[in-house]
């Protein structure tokens, strides 16, 4: 673990040190491919770094964060887009260039500045009774973490469905805290509102609901002007506005998977079976095939919040069960994980002296 850690600071201090020479480049170059070309090296190395880290919780939200979000922020950055460019950033209405603190925190880590409307108009809506509910329910998705992961010591006496379930409330209550905790250095020290990274995915009424609204909306934010809105663009002339949405949305699935696809790479260093990336094909015609049935009725016919609710959970929940968690097992990126998770809250118990 200690030459994991040198490591991991290692990687982190090569990705800071490099968007020092990425921040100073505007100046002296103009925007388009000519600035793509000089930002190339900055996204191998981001592509690169992640390969020296071996265990779970330090090697996938890396890749996550620098294969994936920054070097896509970077390609927006090299075209003058996206929350990196001073004349898009949502930390501000003018135009003016971001600060260097403010530039890396952006570029490096899952978070979305609120504009300044936003956070006025919460300020204005929000109560301290929703201010306090808000961090018990993240105490509680703690604690029930720390639960499912001290279940996994009877893993040898569950069903196999029962797992698979468990694995589903885990992946979404590990990425919802992890992001989360990963914003809380960024707003203290830069005294910064950030939007939330999760809204109660499991409150949602439809796939695209889920999808687009309430599951890990730093992805949502970040494919949409790379992914969606290009492919809608082209589309548009040819299919239409109604029908240039198909090729949208299942670009921005395919990208989805093929991300998700390096990332399970990373972790188990074997060749891909492409099963997650079909989950997020499959999610992405199911997602379209529901936009146009919504178009289709118009609103004169709606199921209960209820029932759409439980319908859309089952749905992911089995889909995942059969495509997306395969590659974890199959490869032991789970046990892995969860034996991470073991060290962790030993260590935990042994500074605390409380029984887990």
């Amino acid at each position: 673990m200690n030459a994991e850690i040198q490591n991991f600071i290692k990687v982190w201090s090569i990705a800071i040190t490099s968007l020092l020479y990425t921040y100073f480049l505007p100046s002296k170059i103009p925007t388009g491919f000519t600035r793509l070309l000089f930002i190339l090296p900055i996204i191998y190395l981001f592509i690169t770094l992640p390969l020296s880290l071996t265990s779970f919780h330090l090697g996938a939200p890396t890749t996550f964060y620098l294969l994936w979000l920054a070097n896509f922020k970077l390609l927006l950055f090299s075209f003058n887009q996206g929350p990196l460019s001073s004349s898009s950033s949502s930390s501000s209405s003018s135009s003016s260039p971001l600060s260097l603190l403010h530039f890396i925190s952006i570029a490096l880590f899952p978070i979305k500045i609120k504009t300044k409307k936003k956070v006025n108009e919460q300020e204005k809506s929000q109560r301290p009774f929703f201010k306090i509910l808000g961090k018990a329910l993240f105490a509680i998705k703690l604690v029930l973490l720390v639960k499912i992961v001290s279940i996994y010591q009877h893993r040898e006496n569950l069903h196999q469905f029962v797992i698979l379930a468990l694995y589903c409330c885990h992946v979404y209550l590990a990425a919802e805290i992890v992001l989360a905790v990963t914003a809380v250095p960024v707003r203290a020290i830069l005294g910064l509102e950030i939007e939330p990274q999760f809204n109660e995915p499991y409150l949602a009424t439809s796939l695209q609901d889920f999808w687009g609204r309430r599951w890990n909306l730093m992805v949502t934010s970040i494919l949409r002007p790379t992914v969606f809105n290009p492919i809608r663009y082209i589309s548009t002339p040819i299919l239409g506005p109604s029908w240039s949405l198909v090729p949208a949305i299942l670009a921005t699935f395919l990208v989805s998977g093929l991300m998700h696809e390096v990332i399970y790479y990373y972790q188990s260093r074997a060749s891909p079976t492409w099963e997650v990336t079909w989950f997020f094909v499959l999610h992405g015609v199911c997602v379209a095939a529901e936009i146009a049935v919504k178009k289709a009725v118009n609103g004169r016919r709606r199921l209960h919040r209820a029932v759409s609710g439980l319908l859309t959970i089952g749905f992911v929940a089995i889909t995942g069960a059969w495509l997306f968690f395969p590659q974890l097992i199959r490869y032991g990126i789970d046990l892995k994980a969860i034996d991470e998770y073991y060290i962790l809250l030993h260590f935990v118990r042994e500074k605390l002296r409380v029984p887990i």
